[in-house]
């Protein structure tokens, strides 16, 4: 279907996912030389920072570039995410590939990030017992939880604990050789991807420790500069970026598979953040979150004309949210609890 000459009107019904897929078919076109290209400049710049990292004497320079390393963990697991929804390039055991590679720093195991993101948080976006990532509690629920419990929930949304939710929530409890508990599904792919990361990390590790021995430095310093920082940082990137997408207070959550599913909620349930001096192009564009979710195989290299040519012909459905610490930490005081029959975000104060 070719894309329509005038906007549709706010007051008019949403077009059908498949029509909507329709006006941006063109944009998921994807190319191979561009997306290597990134790849291997993304790598070349962590190995740039971590060498930094040993050479240099300077602690300034190593925290710096400690934090600077977590950013770029942060940039290649973007490309990973990509391939990971085979949208990076047009070859499916490439992109295979090309994701383990880009995750790999990140610690990520490609396998559990393909079930846990692409079959139940993409297909299940914003409902309650199907999507786990940031989903809101009910005042009832939280008032069930053990006290330590409700703290470490409280810690979450505080505006200060995104990193320690992934870290703890995602990569250590449905990631790193998730319990059955957490991944009912048990397949031996899983687990390879878990030893590989793990090679990696001890690889990683035991380099640095050379490295320490070898130029008579400091083996905890090297430690906490080249992989402890970047790792933490890493997370704490990820964790605003996910907790950003889909906390808002113009965008709801259900808790009745039937409701939700009559809301048509593809482009209602995420969150377009912008930025300034155009720093979502540094994080390969994957702040135009709204066009990713509605078609997953738009590659990264063209989300920023999706999400352009989306906002145009949908006015006022999406939610576009100018990014500033004012907003950020007024919303994590205001997003704390959900009310899922009035569809409104509630302060903890409310329980």
């Amino acid at each position: 279907m070719t894309t329509p000459l005038q906007p549709i009107s706010p007051g008019d019904p949403l077009p059908h996912r498949k029509i909507l897929r329709g006006w941006l078919e063109p944009l998921a076109r994807r190319t191979t030389a561009y997306p290597l290209l990134l790849l291997v400049i993304d790598y070349a710049i962590l190995a740039g920072l971590q060498a930094l990292i040993v050479l240099v004497h300077g602690l300034a320079v190593k925290l710096i570039c400690a934090l600077v390393s977590g950013f770029v963990i942060g940039r290649l697991f973007i490309i990973g995410h990509d391939a990971c929804h085979q949208s990076l390039t047009p070859h499916r055991r490439l992109n295979k590939w090309l994701g383990r590679i880009a995750f790999l720093p990140s610690l990520t195991p490609y396998s559990l990030w393909e079930a846990g993101h692409n079959v139940v948080h993409h297909g299940y976006t914003n409902l309650k017992g199907f999507d786990f990532i940031w989903a809101p509690l009910s005042v009832e629920e939280f008032q069930a939880l053990s006290r330590p419990r409700r703290w470490m929930e409280r810690l979450y949304r505080s505006g200060w604990g995104p990193g320690v939710y992934y870290m703890v929530e995602i990569w250590w409890r449905r990631m790193m050789f998730p319990s059955k508990a957490a991944m009912p599904t048990r397949r031996p792919i899983f687990f390879k991807d878990c030893w590989l990361v793990t090679a990696f990390a001890a690889l990683w590790l035991a380099a640095l420790v050379w490295a320490a021995l070898a130029t008579s430095q400091s083996v905890a310093l090297l430690l906490v500069c080249g992989f402890g920082i970047p790792f933490l940082f890493w997370c704490a990137m990820i964790g605003f970026v996910v907790y950003v997408h889909h906390t808002h207070e113009r965008v709801s959550w259900y808790d009745d598979r039937a409701e939700w599913t009559r809301a048509q909620p593809f482009v209602t349930t995420t969150v377009h953040l912008t930025f300034r001096w155009r720093f979502g192009a540094l994080l390969h564009h994957i702040m135009e979150h709204t066009a990713h979710h509605l078609d997953m195989s738009i590659p990264l290299y063209r989300l920023e004309e999706a999400q352009a040519q989306l906002e145009t012909l949908l006015p006022q459905r999406i939610v576009v949210q100018p990014f500033s610490w004012r907003w950020y930490f007024a919303t994590a005081r205001k997003c704390k609890l959900y009310d899922f029959q009035t569809r409104r975000w509630l302060r903890f104060d409310a329980s």
